[in-house]
């Protein structure tokens, strides 16, 4: 049985990418920044549905609690790359803590994960690396810097591997969500008024749900995806052409 790991599945994206990998029939770390209700309730809906899972915790805003991870990402076959932060603050008001604070999170954790993972993978010359980039990599939000920033870096550093890793028959791709259902935005999107200025941004006309993610990711990792790498895939509604 191969094994994945997706940082940030106690809800949201990832939880909905972590149940998918589960059923088709990957061990699953399920990955929070602390012991929760919600990261038990992960793992119980994958057993609940015959999959196999166990829980592990990080607050990757924390190099030391990053390092501590990846000594137990050293026999993934899967990495999916999924939790950030976004801190909404005007641009000149952006605090040197919370900029850390992202880009840890956000880009220094992955670079991390990804140099302890790829030394399993390449022995079995088999990998999967997802990171879960943002449409905020083509069209950025004024008051979330850097939080788009850090996103095109990992994309960029996704790239960078791809050439690097094909050879050993380790992918790497990008996977950028658009406006998705979660709870990270259900306050925002409760008010009528800027929940129609978001939608009428999308070409769609819809927002997604975190379950619109978990196929293409679903495919990326498996063997039908052999042949993809170096790619950033929006699944957006169009809202990254618009």
């Amino acid at each position: 049985m191969k094994t994945a790991l997706v940082t940030g599945s106690s809800r949201g994206i990832g939880r909905a990418v972590a149940i998918r990998l589960a059923q088709d029939g990957y061990f699953v770390l399920v990955h929070g920044s602390h012991d929760s209700n919600k990261l038990d309730e992960t793992k119980s809906v994958i057993e609940k549905h015959g999959g196999k899972a166990e829980t592990i915790t990080a607050d990757l805003r924390d190099i030391k609690q990053t390092e501590k991870l990846a000594e137990k990402a050293d026999s993934l076959d899967v990495l999916v790359l999924n939790a950030s932060l976004q801190y909404r603050t005007p641009w000149r008001e952006i605090s040197t803590d919370a900029c850390y604070e992202q880009l840890n999170c956000n880009f220094v954790s992955s670079l991390l994960l990804i140099q302890t993972a790829v030394s399993n993978m390449r022995e079995k010359r088999w990998g999967r690396i997802i990171t879960i980039g943002s449409v905020q990599e083509a069209k950025p939000h004024p008051d979330m810097l850097v939080y788009s920033a850090s996103k095109a870096a990992q994309t960029n550093m996704m790239r960078s591997l791809a050439l690097q890793l094909a050879p050993d028959g380790i992918t790497v791709n990008n996977v950028a969500p658009g406006v998705i259902y979660t709870d990270r935005n259900v306050d925002a999107l409760a008010d009528p008024v800027y929940a129609k200025k978001v939608t009428d941004s999308i070409p769609a006309g819809f927002y997604g749900l975190p379950e619109d993610l978990a196929g293409i990711i679903s495919l990326l990792c498996s063997e039908e995806g052999r042949y993809i790498t170096g790619q950033s895939i929006y699944v957006d509604g169009g809202k990254s052409i618009q």
